[in-house]
């Protein structure tokens, strides 16, 4: 009889877990020190004189907001912090910036949502170049289609161009993502709208985007409905790539990653926010490869890089917000293995 009760328990447990999904939680390398108000969206720059003193930025979304610079044992950057920022959401990184004909310089861009415009700095000296922000939607017909979430630059292999993508807190179900160029000339550094498009559900909102640059794609989150998929270059077709894992995801389709692991290969990391776990898919197919558990709540940025960045984290980086005012960090390997 015990046996039999026992059986009946381990079965009960065993239905439990299939139900819930659990996953083995896989803990952080290094917990960032707090922030003061709400952590969003992460960015990483990868120093290429001494990969070990890169630095990880993160919003922190609030109208005395600020961009947080952390090392990598996850201390506060002081310095290089920028502060009263009015509620910047997302954060984005790009290499070899053209500032004027002879110096390029490595850039950080982050959208300022209560002052409509998104904003430029150089890195990692954090100066700058915007002249005070770059207002987007300036053609909005409803008062929340001015107010600016997500942004991922893209620079072109064609033309080496640069470009911020950027979406808003609502808007209309056809064009809801502007294309931005970043450009300067002899007066200075302006960004110019080149594009309109993307499809909206209208379910929720969209606010996590990620770019492909080797590949030539955009990704966005359509927070209920599916990721969504574009072509990267301003001239290109307009038309959906593709809509894809509307099917593994429990609520919000948050954060998005892509990982790199050859010039074709690797992974596109995406937040199951409700769920606290992360989806894998193909780089190149999209397919679905598996769910990880890393011990976040209500995760809504994350980003990643392949290159080694010293002793700490050898196999590349993975960085997610987490729900209690902190970003986590994780050695890559932890996470496709």
């Amino acid at each position: 009889m015990k046996k039999i009760i026992l059986y009946i328990f381990l079965i009960a447990v065993l239905v439990a877990c299939e139900e819930n999904n659990s996953l083995p939680a896989i803990k952080p390398d290094v917990i960032t020190e707090k922030t003061i108000n709400d952590t969003d969206d992460p960015a990483i720059w990868v120093n290429p004189k001494d990969a070990s003193k890169s630095i990880v930025f993160g919003t922190d979304k609030e109208t005395n907001g600020a961009i947080y610079a952390f090392d990598l044992d996850g201390k506060i950057i002081p310095e290089k912090t920028i502060r009263n920022i009015k509620r910047p959401n997302n954060v984005d990184v790009a290499y070899d910036f053209k500032v004027n004909d002879s110096t390029t310089v490595d850039v950080i861009a982050f959208t300022e949502r209560e002052q409509q415009q998104i904003r430029l700095y150089s890195v990692p000296d954090m100066k700058p170049l915007d002249n005070g922000g770059f207002k987007v939607f300036a053609d909005a017909t409803e008062p929340e289609f001015n107010l600016p979430m997500g942004i991922a630059l893209y620079k072109s292999p064609k033309t080496s161009k640069l470009y911020a993508v950027v979406s808003r807190k609502t808007g209309p179900l056809e064009n809801y993502l502007y294309q931005y160029e970043m450009l300067h000339d002899s007066t200075g550094i302006h960004s110019k709208l080149v594009r309109k498009f993307g499809k909206f559900s209208g379910k929720k909102e969209i606010e996590a985007i990620a770019v492909d640059n080797e590949l030539g794609f955009i990704y966005y989150s359509d927070e209920q409905h599916c990721i969504r998929k574009y072509a990267a270059e301003p001239t290109a077709s307009n038309e959906e790539v593709a809509c894809f894992g509307s099917d593994k995801f429990q609520a919000d389709i948050e954060g998005i990653a892509i990982a790199k692991t050859s010039k074709k290969n690797g992974y596109i990391i995406v937040s199951n926010q409700q769920k606290g776990e992360f989806n894998l898919f193909d780089r190149q197919t999209n397919e679905f490869i598996k769910a990880v558990n890393l011990s976040t709540v209500e995760t809504d940025g994350c980003e990643v890089t392949t290159v080694p960045l010293g002793g700490k984290f050898p196999n590349g980086l993975f960085v997610a917000m987490n729900d209690s005012k902190e970003f986590y960090f994780y050695d890559l390997k932890k996470i496709i293995e």
